[in-house]
């Protein structure tokens, strides 16, 4: 197959692979996007010339790891472990403005895409916690003032609403460069034209879960598309960027959600 089409692997053994998915590409076969021929599904299926099994999901314009189970036993116990919660997930965003320093963010969201429009879907509780991680300030005019000031956001879903790290950064009034919906064009413009980065800088960057082949935690580091770390040494960020890597502790399952009962009530 054309090299172009072959996805980066980050881990691999007999009961599980983990790939880096580019911006862009869709995870599996959609009825929302008639009409594309290229899904990462399909894609890693020939580059291993066996069937998979996707766990989870990644939005078609955020880059970062995804999980495929190789054999059926795995995926049926690796998706109830995402089902419940029992994975956790870290991405690196992009964002305009300086970002709070920690905070935990829980703007209930409505379902997007439902049958019904949105204003009459039901509010669902969402939890998101971020943290900043660094800074930027450009001395150039995108708005109204004399600079523009960027940060570098770490965001931990703590549930798995649709678009949740985008609709709750936007929400707290500091939104994702490249988000052509819930940003601010000026911004997004000025990373294309100027800086070379022309779609969403939201990138999926560590998974933890319990192997259960192995009976132990698996740590999951997946390296930024390079454009992504170009603009992170543009920025003086290039110290925040992960690389490709796994590794494994002794810590014990999950036997609960990580999201505790509490943490995401519904709003009263």
């Amino acid at each position: 197959m054309p090299a172009s089409d072959l996805l980066p692997i980050v881990y691999r053994d007999d009961t599980l692979v983990a790939v880096r998915k580019p911006s862009g590409l869709l995870v599996h076969r959609s009825a929302l996007a008639r009409g594309e021929t290229r899904f990462a599904l399909q894609l890693l299926r020939d580059q291993l010339g066996q069937r998979v099994y996707p766990l989870h999901r990644l939005d078609r314009p955020t880059s970062g790891l995804l999980l495929f189970a190789l054999d059926p036993q795995t995926a049926r116990e690796l998706g109830e472990a995402f089902t419940a919660r029992q994975v956790a997930k870290r991405y690196l965003a992009v964002v305009r403005g300086v970002g709070p320093e920690h905070e935990r963010l829980e703007y209930p969201l409505r379902e997007e895409d439902g049958s019904r429009p949105k204003a009459e879907m039901p509010a669902q509780p969402a939890c998101t916690e971020i943290r900043r991680l660094d800074s930027v300030e450009l001395p150039v005019r995108i708005d109204r003032y004399p600079q523009a000031r960027y940060s570098l956001i770490e965001a931990r879903p703590l549930s798995g609403r649709r678009h949740q790290i985008r609709r709750h950064l936007s929400r707290r009034g500091y939104p994702i460069i490249g988000d052509a919906k819930h940003g601010k064009g000026l911004h997004n413009r000025f990373f294309r034209d100027q800086l070379g980065c022309a779609r969403l800088l939201l990138a999926a960057v560590e998974l933890s879960l319990w192997h259960p082949g192995r009976r132990a935690m698996l740590h999951l580091s997946g390296a930024l598309e390079s454009d992504m770390q170009r603009l992170f040494a543009h920025f003086g960020w290039a110290g925040h960027a992960p690389t490709d890597a796994h590794r494994w502790s002794d810590a014990p399952r999950p036997d609960a959600a990580l999201v505790s009962a509490h943490a995401c009530e519904e709003p009263s």
